[in-house]
């Protein structure tokens, strides 16, 4: 049997007045266009909250503060499997911009049905709906 490799990703939930900041994917990406929670995959070297900041800085343009973990999901794609973690986060400083993303939205939960999501993120939205 074949092994399959496993992708660690981590994603910033970052909530502000009753929204929740996603990010969509640029056209040339995998899974082009689709939305997502902010963040990325982790560097072998690396803990979970350094990538977090990392690529946040890269994609947004802003410093976070990263807490604790939300939720996890593993998500069979075709050729390898995405084990997200999602950590509430906050934005410290800087200004939101689009760097390394097609566009970001502040959305309501309510709001994310609109919004066609990568499968992992999409997997991990139940746990989210069910947070208060």
């Amino acid at each position: 049997m074949e092994m399959v490799r496993t992708i660690r990703v981590v994603a910033a939930v970052i909530e502000q007045d009753g929204r929740y900041l996603i990010t969509q994917r640029r056209p040339t990406a995998v899974l082009p266009m689709l939305w997502e929670f902010p963040g990325g995959r982790v560097e072998e070297t690396e803990t979970d909250a350094a990538a977090l900041k990392r690529e946040v800085r890269h994609r947004l343009g802003v410093e976070i503060e990263v807490g604790q973990l939300i939720s996890f999901v593993s998500h069979p794609y075709e050729r390898y499997v995405v084990d997200l973690y999602l950590y509430e986060c906050h934005i410290k400083s800087g200004e939101l911009a689009s760097l390394a993303v097609n566009a970001f939205r502040w959305v309501t939960s309510a709001e994310f049905d609109r919004y066609p999501f990568t499968p992992a993120d999409e997997a991990s939205m139940n746990k989210l709906l069910g947070m208060t």
